[in-house]
């Protein structure tokens, strides 16, 4: 591992160490907060573990809090991080049992969202590491090129994953995400229960913060 690197571990645990509060949630496009701090948002399918994983970031059992029931939540879901850095929860996608016009208000309400936040530094798009990616996300992924969104990919679940399935899953997905203009070449794995790949997204996005100044 490089100084760099080391650095940047270190920079991340410090950044996700502080203090993290829920400060707004927005159901419309005209209802979102002005631009304030850097923001990263986290996408994925309804279920993907979205919210396990920013608990899993910030060390919090329970800052965000998952929906027993998928597709439930609709909102943008906003969370300050000691004023350095905004973490956006973004309402899932692909569960079949929404209505299409509530899907629809969902995909407007992202797409709005993306276009027209200058503080995004990177959208994550979460997929299930046991299953791989599915068409729901392949779609995501041309929705993000079209917006020219930068966005990585960040696989969930890791520990439920047999060590010897993961390289390929990993590569598997890299080749898939050589298609997207927009997409950063490397893949996360990680697992919010035991913690695996946590650091080093953390490490990411301090990079992230330190590239735009706010490091």
């Amino acid at each position: 591992m490089s100084d760099a690197d080391a650095a940047f571990l270190e920079a991340g645990r410090k950044l996700f160490a502080g203090e993290a509060d829920f400060f707004f949630a927005a159901a419309k496009a005209d209802g979102l907060p002005p631009t304030g701090a850097p923001e990263i948002a986290f996408a994925g399918r309804s279920n993907v573990g979205k919210s396990s994983l920013i608990n899993a970031l910030t060390g919090r059992n329970a800052l965000a809090r998952a929906s027993n029931t998928p597709g439930r939540t609709r909102e943008l879901i906003f969370f300050d991080l000691a004023k350095r850095l905004w973490l956006v929860d973004m309402p899932g996608y692909g569960y079949a049992s929404v209505s299409k016009e509530m899907s629809a208000g969902w995909v407007n309400l992202v797409r709005d969202y993306l276009r027209g936040r200058p503080t995004l530094l990177r959208a994550f798009v979460m997929v299930d590491g046991r299953h791989g990616l599915k068409a729901s996300d392949e779609e995501t992924f041309a929705s993000l090129d079209a917006t020219a969104v930068s966005y990585a990919v960040v696989l969930t679940k890791r520990d439920e994953v047999k060590e010897g399935a993961q390289a390929e899953r990993l590569e598997a997905t890299a080749a898939a995400l050589r298609r997207h203009p927009a997409a950063y070449p490397e893949v996360f794995f990680t697992s919010a229960r035991t913690g695996e790949g946590v650091p080093e997204l953390r490490a990411h996005v301090a990079r992230l913060l330190s590239e735009r100044g706010g490091g």
